[in-house]
């Protein structure tokens, strides 16, 4: 990576439909539906929706055949409506979804985690959609490696490159460049990691595939929010990334003004500083430079911390040079970050300083944080400081829920159900909570919760504590009231 300038990563040129992405084209912004596939009039009633809002590309699951051959139905009439947005399919279990997708999409999305390759089936998919123009993303999920890279690797950074490019090695031999790859987490630090790590990797193979950013389960709100900038702003500081999509809990619109205010933040990022100790910094290993137990916001004491201030268009790297070059003697003093804003949004005030500053606390570089923004109080600052932090994960001071923005494979109301769990749960502290959709990405993608609920079918629940199943298929209406009951069975409640 370069450190002493802006420069974004040079990329080929990938078609999607209508979109080009990679080389000198802007970075795409797009979402994903959360209706059933097998409503035709639901889901081209929000492909428009999203489209409208600034998503030209937009992503449905096909998680069986009859969703794969709906889409046909699906496209046929949004373009009946003079809509010209690229179509996605997202297929997970079922490889036969995915040549049938194939005859219909722009696109075409499989995990390598669980997308079976014997008998030829991805060299029979690579030329299907070689034939029709169709490209393929190769979609690795933290919480879904295939068994045999995770009994080598474990659910890691170096796992998910190692899936990544096992697949891509595949796609090379074939002489099929329309590839794009994603490395998806809703830990932001394994997130960052191992895009940084692919793209090493790619770089030593000879490899310019562009790269689809994106947190998982990043959850809502403001919140959810900060996580996403965190983690999709490292990158974006770094040059990587030629299409993003933040993901929410929330309506698939919702996420389009997000998305292009990070893209717009990051379009410009001037200057040039100069890091005289490039070997201090670790970027796809985490290591803290300072000995602090725990970063603290500006409000709290820091007596000892040096205070470093952004002025310039490109704060990300410049407060890393500053850092990393402080005399051998303060090398290791704790340093609290500081940038001015003056935003009258809150939610652009949470993004850019998520984007900004988080990557330096996500990297170990800095110990504090300082949101200098006149137009909001000391209340607000603090909460958005404090979500920097948790999002960065350098310091957990209320429940993170690991929530999933839902798809067609959902089987309840998510945006409802997550806001009863937080109604119930918020409170408690250093607790993480995963709400998940469906078992597609639900038990792995949650792999960092103490405790999680996911849908098991229309109207039933499982539940879990870590990686354990609990219960199996409960009634939604009573699962909030065991979820709280197993929480208070393992003594992680108290009383709001």
């Amino acid at each position: 990576m370069e450190l002493h300038h802006f420069q974004r990563r040079k990329t080929r040129e990938v078609r999607i439909g209508n979109v080009v992405i990679g080389g000198e084209r802007p970075i795409a912004v797009q979402s994903m539906t959360n209706t059933d596939t097998n409503d035709t009039e639901a889901s081209v009633a929000q492909i428009e929706r999203i489209d409208r809002a600034g998503g030209k590309i937009v992503r449905l699951t096909a998680q069986g055949t009859r969703e794969g051959e709906n889409l046909q139905n699906i496209v046929r009439l949004l373009r009946s409506d003079h809509f010209d947005t690229a179509i996605v399919a997202d297929i997970h279990f079922v490889p036969e979804a995915a040549a049938i997708a194939a005859k219909y999409v722009d696109k075409v999305r499989i995990n390598p985690g669980n997308y079976r390759t014997e008998h030829g089936e991805l060299e029979h998919l690579i030329e299907q959609c070689r034939r029709r123009g169709v490209a393929l993303r190769i979609g690795v999920n933290h919480g879904s490696l295939a068994k045999r890279i995770f009994d080598r690797y474990g659910d890691t950074p170096e796992g998910m490159v190692a899936s990544a490019m096992e697949f891509l090695r595949v796609c090379q031999a074939h002489d099929f460049d329309q590839v794009v790859v994603s490395m998806k987490s809703s830990n932001t630090r394994v997130m960052v990691a191992a895009y940084r790590m692919l793209v090493e990797a790619m770089e030593r193979e000879g490899m310019d595939y562009p790269i689809h950013l994106g947190v998982t389960e990043a959850g809502n709100g403001i919140e959810g929010r900060i996580k996403s900038a965190v983690g999709i702003g490292a990158l974006l500081a770094d040059g990587i990334g030629d299409t993003i999509r933040v993901s929410l809990t929330e309506a698939p619109e919702n996420e389009m003004p997000v998305a292009r205010l990070l893209v717009d933040h990051f379009r410009e990022r001037p200057g040039e500083f100069v890091v005289q100790h490039p070997e201090r910094y670790s970027p796809t290993a985490f290591r803290r430079r300072s000995h602090v137990a725990e970063p603290v916001v500006h409000s709290e004491p820091h007596d000892g911390f040096r205070i470093l201030e952004a002025v310039s268009g490109n704060p990300t790297a410049e407060l890393r040079a500053a850092i990393l070059n402080l005399e051998p003697a303060e090398s290791t003093t704790p340093v609290l970050i500081k940038r001015r804003y003056d935003d009258s949004s809150l939610e652009t005030l949470a993004v850019k300083a998520a984007a900004d500053l988080g990557p330096l606390l996500l990297d170990g570089l800095a110990d504090g944080i300082w949101v200098d923004a006149p137009a909001f109080n000391d209340a607000q600052i603090r909460d958005i400081e404090l979500m920097i932090l948790q999002a960065a994960r350098v310091r957990f001071s209320h429940t993170e829920y690991i929530a999933c923005p839902s798809c067609g494979r959902t089987l309840y109301d998510i945006e409802r159900t997550l806001a009863e769990i937080k109604s119930k749960t918020s409170h408690l502290k250093n607790l993480r909570i995963g709400v998940m959709g469906c078992i597609v990405n639900g038990p792995g993608e949650m792999a960092d919760a103490d405790y999680g609920y996911v849908g098991a079918g229309p109207g039933r629940i499982t539940l879990y504590k870590g990686r354990e199943v609990i219960v199996r298929n409960i009634p939604q209406e009573e699962a909030l009231d065991r979820l709280i009951e197993l929480i208070k069975a393992h003594g992680d409640w108290h009383e709001a």
